[in-house]
């Protein structure tokens, strides 16, 4: 999956995304249950803005994706903060070389892009091959009820001058997966150009996450939902896994 033009959109569509909610749950996770260390590395970072803020609270952070484009706008990013990161571009489900962790990151969603039941178990087998053993892995998902009762059927949009967007959400093919379907038009003097793209994610029960954890190597420590520490209710949207390696 290439993000394309939408690598150079993403930051002003996630303008007003939760990444201090996100920062507060890794903070408060390591704080928690992370005896010792520092070393971090991101997947699934994109365009930089939660590894940045990483690195800004003293972790020694690598940020790895699979799009060049959106690394190349982490790239920029850091340099013009002054922060200095080391960038990869790999596939979450086939890290190598990176050397070891005392934590990996997936947030922002990114692990909802693994469709599947084996890639999933590929992506947290590849994330433990980079943990010390204590490590922690933390991770968030759409819940079922935000991608079947939130996303499908629905259809957003913005009309702003210098951008806008229509986005349509569809059922997947796949159980419990939606379809986005974007359209940009972005302004060029005069007249507007457009862009496609096609986005498609798809989420699992908390039970299937966690057996999962264990099936790979980890043992969770705690489940939440919402940026809060209540435990998950049929209307929750936001999943949040905090896993250690065995």
């Amino acid at each position: 999956m290439s993000y394309q033009r939408f690598a150079y959109l993403y930051d002003e569509l996630m303008e007003d995304a939760p990444y201090d909610e996100w920062l507060n749950f890794v903070k408060t996770s390591a704080s928690k249950h992370l005896e010792s260390g520092k070393r971090f590395l991101d997947v699934g970072c994109g365009t930089g803005s939660m590894t940045i803020l990483l690195a800004k609270e003293g972790f020694d952070v690598t940020g790895v994706d699979l799009s060049s484009d959106m690394l190349m706008v982490a790239k920029e990013k850091a340099e013009a903060e002054k922060v200095n990161l080391s960038l990869f571009q790999q596939d979450m489900r086939e890290l190598e070389g990176l050397g070891v962790y005392d934590c990996v990151t997936i947030l922002c969603d990114s692990l909802n892009y693994i469709l599947t039941e084996e890639d999933v178990k590929r992506t947290f087998l590849s994330a433990g091959s980079h943990l010390k053993t204590g490590g922690l892995l933390l991770f968030d998902v759409h819940s079922l009820h935000k991608i079947n009762e939130i996303f499908i059927g629905q259809t957003f949009g913005s009309n702003e001058e210098k951008l806008s967007y229509i986005w349509q959400c569809y059922q997947g093919d796949l159980q419990n997966s939606v379809e986005h379907d974007l359209s940009f038009f972005i302004q060029n003097g005069n007249h507007y150009e457009r862009y496609d793209e096609l986005h498609t994610q798809r989420t699992f029960s908390i039970e299937d996450y966690c057996n999962w954890l264990k099936e790979c190597g980890f043992e969770h420590l705690d489940v939440t939902a919402d940026f809060n520490e209540n435990e998950p209710t049929e209307e929750s949207e936001r999943i949040l896994f905090v896993a250690r390696k065995r």
